[in-house]
């Protein structure tokens, strides 16, 4: 029994003992020590945090690369006429891939996937709005045009008005003979002279007319039929018709009449200089978009290309002003695409679905944009970013089609005309003093 005892005491103390170490052990050591805090990583899922880490910035590192890779292809495109399926010697007639718009719409989805936010204002309202009582609900006709001198022409049915931008006043020039059944189908001022003011009418003639004197300075005939546009190139004044010829008229001599382009089979509803002078675009109701040589001298000619991919009448024509051979071009409502072409090398270089019937196009020389005027069924204005061609703001106000735009003299103010009889001044290509000054 007293080995019993003596044992189970030794047992207790050597318990007691143990604890006492354990103790010991959980004890934080004094003096000084470079402690640190070691996490615990056994609850931390590593390999997921690595791989979100990493992929997020994978994911924006390609995103980046495939915008460049998109601006370096429409810049080559664009300038070169060079696509990367091209081959240095083509044997052969090109493939329906290649025609087709697959390609341009693959490069617009993949810059539309990039979102951008506006770095500027753009006034959805418009500034002004004038009454244009009696204005021609007619698709096929050019009825406004915007001076150098600042001065804004507007047909209205047989009458023509001049509204002074810098003054407010508005003015008759003429008007045609009431009794009878003509009208207005066309106005264009000449670019350099601020005062002369050509007029097509459904007499098949074109008149000269100078603002400031109020007279008629010259008529000219030679077209079968109406005349619905104009554009000038120097002394050089060209007119589409009814009938699908385009004559070319030099205002400095009597026989005016010095060339004559024969292509479009039904009304030229289009027509524009290139801002070099050197490439004619035209645009008619047979759904073609031409462009021709500048050429005045030959009697009938053929056109450099024959653009065959819009569905309905091309009327909206606009040349880039920092890029001549860029020309954009709209269809009308059965197309509602916005096409961008290479003018040397005959390439599609774009095409964007507006969703709606195009009247005319306009590029900003302020901004790296265009402005698109729309029929049915949106009846508003879109700015579109170039060259990403993604809508900026759409400028809605009008109540029927809008039939046609004219930009001021300065690139700040663009003029629309609807079948709603009014036209709204729009000021959506301001110019900020701060970033002007600093261009200066």
């Amino acid at each position: 029994p007293d080995r019993s005892k003596e044992n189970s005491f030794q047992n207790t103390q050597q318990q007691e003992i143990s604890s006492l170490s354990k103790c010991k052990k959980k004890q934080t050591p004094g003096g000084i020590t470079n402690d640190r805090y070691i996490p615990n990583r056994v609850v931390s899922n590593m390999e997921i945090g690595y791989h979100l880490l990493h992929s997020k910035n994978s994911q924006d590192e390609d995103r980046e690369n495939q915008v460049d890779q998109v601006k370096r292809k429409l810049i080559n495109e664009t300038c070169n006429g060079i696509s990367e399926r091209a081959k240095v010697l083509n044997l052969h007639n090109k493939t329906e891939w290649e025609n087709s718009e697959k390609s341009a719409l693959y490069l617009n989805s993949l810059v539309n996937s990039v979102k951008k936010i506006p770095k500027r204002y753009i006034s959805p309202t418009p500034d002004r709005i004038l009454d244009a009582p009696d204005f021609r609900n007619d698709f096929y006709l050019n009825l406004i045009d915007w001076s150098s001198s600042n001065n804004l022409a507007v047909a209205l049915d047989q009458h023509l008005f001049i509204w002074s931008a810098g003054t407010g006043e508005i003015s008759q020039l003429f008007g045609m003979d009431e009794e009878s059944s003509d009208y207005i189908c066309s106005t264009s001022w000449q670019p350099d002279k601020g005062n002369i003011i050509a007029v097509g009418n459904s007499k098949n003639t074109v008149e000269l007319w100078d603002v400031d004197t109020q007279t008629c300075l010259r008529q000219m005939k030679s077209q079968k039929s109406r005349i619905g546009s104009l554009s000038w190139n120097n002394f050089i004044l060209t007119s589409g018709s009814r009938s699908g010829e385009i004559h070319h008229h030099d205002v400095r001599v009597a026989q005016h009449h010095v060339g004559t382009l024969k292509m479009h089979g039904q009304e030229v509803c289009g027509l524009k200089w290139s801002n070099n002078g050197r490439h004619l675009a035209s645009g008619g109701n047979d759904n073609l978009a031409l462009v021709w040589d500048a050429n005045y001298s030959i009697e009938t000619s053929q056109p450099l290309h024959v653009f065959r991919e819009h569905t309905a009448a091309v009327k909206a024509i606009a040349w880039c002003p920092w890029q001549n051979n860029l020309l954009a071009t709209g269809g009308g409502s059965s197309d509602g695409h916005i096409k961008l072409w290479n003018a040397n090398s005959g390439n599609l270089i774009q095409s964007i679905d507006s969703m709606s019937q195009i009247s005319s196009l306009l590029w900003s020389k302020h901004y790296k944009e265009l402005i698109s005027s729309h029929g049915y069924s949106t009846n508003q204005l879109t700015i579109w970013r170039y060259p990403e061609m993604t809508p900026m703001a759409d400028l809605i106000g009008h109540q029927n089609r809008v039939l046609m735009m004219a930009m001021s003299p300065d690139g700040e103010m663009v003029a629309s005309i609807g079948a709603d009889e009014t036209i709204r001044l729009w000021r959506c290509f301001a110019v900020d003093e701060k970033l002007k000054s600093q261009k200066t």
